[in-house]
């Protein structure tokens, strides 16, 4: 974090960028008495020519981040409240989703849910009442509608001349026609901006620039990762069917309309002339722009984010326009254009500091419908230190290395538009670039079959084909066709092998961090919550907060000598974090790539494991959660008595050039007591039997550890750390929502995650992380309750696809709760 350099509120802060984004944030840190605001654009204002200047303006609250969602919602409040000249800047008209799939028609029940868990108002509509809303549907193609009533259509030029307008009363400046050239920085931070008219200096600096982020970036030596692609958007000519719909003065009456079945949207314009219909569509090849080389504002045919219309492209939308909407077929497309606007490898924003130069901000790849939330959060940021929203899938720090080339932003962001309006399983990973990284085990997973997924670039085992007769006979519930997908009851083999001899799981994706120098235990005191002042070969789970007693992230910290530590943590943004706060006497640095890890885990695993060393690895001599260098066969490891799925056994690490023989060394001593290789799957339903978290599903910076559970991981009598004084005002007693294991009453019901928790009928929380427990025989499922409910026997309901599935608060954890399995 960027400590003040004077009194705050002089801070002086120049924004790059008068689009919606730059405009919504000059509003907030306004509002909040910083006083030295400048913002500026190339381009003439209010219009300045970027992707605000076009935009048809949806804003749609309901997403399956609940950050984004959040960020939505405060969007519809902030423009709701302003006015331009007398007219509102949103028009609350509401949206409509249409399915004419049974597929979306399924995921319109998912969206539904998702709705009641973030609390967005939905309703679930048959064709007719549909075509109430829209009259020109054809109702015999439809099989039914999600209706949002809150949603709306902002009018973002006159929302950026509201928010101007509000700024500048409280001191903001705002500069049209200033050209950035550089930005000017001394000892790791940011100075100055340099324009075409001048250098304006700068304590903090904010690029707003939208798909010109990139450029702005690159003159800071910060590597922005988003793609500008085209997206294609015509008006028809009038339609006489849409007359006498609304007052003639307002620009649209009926809801937005999503066609998403054919990556298509409908809005209204209404003009002098009549009601014309605005089309969009997502449904084209993708088509990236190089923002390095967009024309200047004078130097564009009509603005640099407009190119001109490629009608062959829109042919194949305007067929599927005319076939929903019969009426159509009468009129033509009158006008349209290829809009530039951004995306990112994963679709989310790119939000925060940069850690290399202090003072610079993103606030990139952010679209309408996430303006003003997203300009909230980051002005919450730069004042108070933190966003009260969890921002951790928007933030800059979120990618891996592997992740930052220029071939696989560009290859991602243009998947991420060719998909926007799929229907996407939760699960679902990108085709393509895979796989990207392997770990030194993965010829050997191949052999065995492994179904791989992939996360952070890692090709994960889910499960493998060669445990398939284990499965034989199994008796498990039969899935629907959604929780099957990714999904095969190989998991439940593995997992009952676990319980019952032993398992071999990699681990290597797992993040691993290296703190050395003498002043690293102090350093990690200082950073983390739990004690750590303790001899070396001790581990301990510890956590991140940040200066509010939010969870940042869970670690476990084992020390290896007086002045080492191997941590295990979770995200780049980890790594990021100890990097900002760490002293010059400690470094930090992230060995993951360099080594790898075999979890071994099951009442075997002794007997595993101890032939291949001459060290005595019983419990008397290595106990829980303690850690040792070692050997196994020819392999020097280090290994931590740590368990994630509640079974005896050992995280094993060592440097990946041993990796293979690590795996071959182990295997061959497992054949003797049946030791198999088990994947994630049975992994996720194994720690959710044990009650373990995840972070970043189950708790994030918006939860305190005594909500979470997590209690125990916090040691306020060894004295101060980041984010004690908070927790003052925090306790297990005085928690008002609670983390909550539930289980599903009927047998063979399963949940995935995010789906509403109702009590007493009405949405009291939602689901964070859900897994069929093999070993208790049925669906467990965490979620965020009130404390009242929180109570083992309450009964709730979780609703799946729109029904309702009976389910009661359990006593946690439901498997092994004295440990005896752990701890032998």
């Amino acid at each position: 974090m960027t400590g003040p350099l004077r009194d705050p509120l002089d801070a002086r802060v120049v924004i790059i960028g008068a689009g919606i984004v730059g405009c919504s944030l000059a509003d907030e840190l306004t509002a909040r008495g910083w006083r030295q605001v400048t913002v500026l654009d190339q381009g003439p204002l209010p219009a300045p020519g970027g992707s605000t200047s076009h935009a048809p303006g949806l804003v749609f609250q309901t997403n399956p981040s609940k950050t984004m969602t959040e960020f939505a919602a405060y969007t519809v409040r902030t423009l709701g409240s302003l006015d331009d000249g007398g007219r509102p800047c949103f028009h609350p008209v509401g949206g409509l989703e249409i399915a004419t799939t049974e597929a979306r028609w399924a995921d319109l029940h998912r969206k539904a849910g998702l709705a009641a868990s973030w609390g967005v108002r939905g309703e679930l509509l048959d064709p007719q009442q549909c075509r109430k809303l829209w009259p020109l549907l054809d109702e015999s193609t439809v099989l039914g509608g999600f209706h949002t009533p809150d949603d709306g259509l902002a009018r973002a030029v006159p929302a950026c001349r509201a928010q101007t307008a509000r700024a500048e009363r409280r001191g903001a400046r705002f500069l049209g026609r200033h050209t950035v050239t550089g930005i000017e920085r001394a000892h790791g931070r940011v100075t100055g901006v340099v324009t075409d008219h001048g250098v304006l200096p700068a304590d903090h600096v904010v690029s707003a620039a939208g798909f010109w982020g990139p450029v702005i970036g690159a003159l800071a030596g910060v590597e922005v990762p988003l793609l500008p692609l085209a997206h294609q958007y015509a008006t028809t000519a009038p339609l006489p069917e849409l007359a006498g719909a609304h007052d003639p003065s307002e620009e649209t009456g009926r809801p937005i309309l999503r066609h998403q079945d054919r990556d298509l949207y409908f809005r209204e314009h209404a003009g002098a002339t009549g009601v014309r219909l605005g089309i969009g569509s997502y449904a084209h090849r993708p088509m990236p722009v190089d923002p390095f080389t967009v024309p200047a504002y004078d130097d564009a045919p009509v603005m640099p984010s407009s190119l001109p219309f490629t009608e062959a492209d829109f042919a194949p939308s305007w067929r599927d326009s005319v076939a929903l909407l019969p009426a159509l077929g009468a009129s033509r497309i009158a006008d349209g254009f290829n809009g530039v606007f951004s995306f990112t490898p994963d679709g989310m924003p790119v939000l925060g500091e940069s850690r290399t130069l202090r003072g610079f901000w993103l606030a990139e790849a952010v679209w309408v419908t996430h303006s003003a939330g997203v300009a909230k959060a980051v002005a919450e940021w730069m004042t108070d230190g933190r966003p009260a929203t969890d921002v951790h899938e928007c933030d800059l720090a979120r990618f891996e290395d592997a992740q930052r080339s220029p071939a696989y932003v560009a290859e991602r962001g243009a998947q991420n538009f060719v998909e926007v309006y799929d229907v996407l399983h939760p699960l679902q990973p990108m085709a393509r670039p895979r796989p990207l990284r392997t770990s030194p085990f993965y010829p050997r997973q191949q052999e065995l079959g492994a179904f791989f997924l992939e996360a952070g670039g890692w090709e994960r085992p889910h499960w493998y084909e060669a445990n398939a007769p284990l499965a034989v006979g199994l008796d498990l519930p039969e899935r629907d066709a959604w929780s099957a997908r990714y999904w095969s009851p190989i998991a439940a083999a593995e997992a009952a092998v676990t319980r019952e001899r032993v398992a071999l799981y990699d681990m290597t994706p797992l993040r691993r961090l290296e703190v050395t120098g003498p002043g690293a235990l102090d350093f990690l005191q200082r950073m983390t919550t739990n004690q750590l002042a303790k001899k070396p070969g001790a581990v301990t789970y510890t956590l991140l907060l940040d200066a509010a007693g939010g969870i940042r992230s869970d670690l476990t910290v084992a020390r290896l000598a007086a002045d080492r530590f191997q941590v295990g943590a979770n995200s780049p943004a980890d790594l990021d974090w100890l990097l900002r706060h760490a002293p010059a006497d400690v470094g930090v640095r992230d060995i993951t790539s360099g080594t790898c890890c075999i979890g071994v885990w099951g009442p075997l695993a002794r007997d595993l494991v101890q032939p291949l060393t001459r060290d005595d690895f019983s419990h008397r001599a290595f106990g829980y959660f303690k850690a040792r260098r070692t050997h196994l066969g020819h392999v020097p490891v280090t290994a931590l008595r740590l368990s994630y799925v509640g079974e005896l056994g050992w995280e094993l690490y060592t440097t990946a050039d041993l990796g293979l023989r690590l795996w071959d060394t182990l295997w061959e001593a497992g054949r003797a007591h049946g030791a198999i290789a088990a994947g994630r799957s049975a992994f996720n339903s194994l720690r959710l039997e044990k009650g373990y978290r995840a972070w970043g599903a189950d708790m994030t910076t918006e939860h305190h550890p005594h909500e979470a559970g997590l209690g125990f991981a916090v040691h306020p009598a060894k004295g101060d750390f980041l984010g004690r004084a908070a927790l003052e005002d925090f306790s297990e007693e005085t928690a008002t929502r609670k983390l909550t294991c539930l289980t599903l009453d009927d047998p063979a019901a399963v949940v995935l995650g995010k789906e509403p928790v109702r009590v007493d009928g009405a949405p009291a929380g939602y689901v964070t992380s859900a897994a069929y427990g093999h070993t208790v025989g049925r669906c467990i499922a965490y979620a965020w309750l009130p404390a009242a409910a929180a109570v083992p026997g309450t009964a709730v309901h979780i609703e799946y696809f729109g029904r309702q599935l009976a389910a009661t608060v359990a006593q946690e954890p439901l498997f092994d709760p004295q440990m005896t399995r752990i701890r032998c």
